[in-house]
């Protein structure tokens, strides 16, 4: 799964931590999460969006559902 925390993070000049301390989570959390590395929950994809006063698909994208949205089928 992508993300675009780290994006976002720089354009509210947030650090890692900073995030992962709102969100309740470790800092190790959020580099998974900007790696693509980790699929977080529906909570935590929840808080990480309302950070940003975003939607979740504003945030993460599924790579499934770019597939299927390039697909004819």
């Amino acid at each position: 799964m992508k993300t675009k925390i780290k994006k976002l993070r720089a354009r509210e000049d947030l650090t890692q931590k900073e995030l992962a301390e709102m969100v309740g989570v470790r800092r190790e959390t959020i580099v998974f999460l900007e790696q693509g590395k980790y699929n977080p929950s529906l909570e935590l994809a929840h808080n990480v969006a309302q950070v940003f006063d975003k939607r979740i698909e504003e945030v993460f994208i599924f790579e499934d559902s770019q597939k299927r949205e390039g697909s004819d089928e």
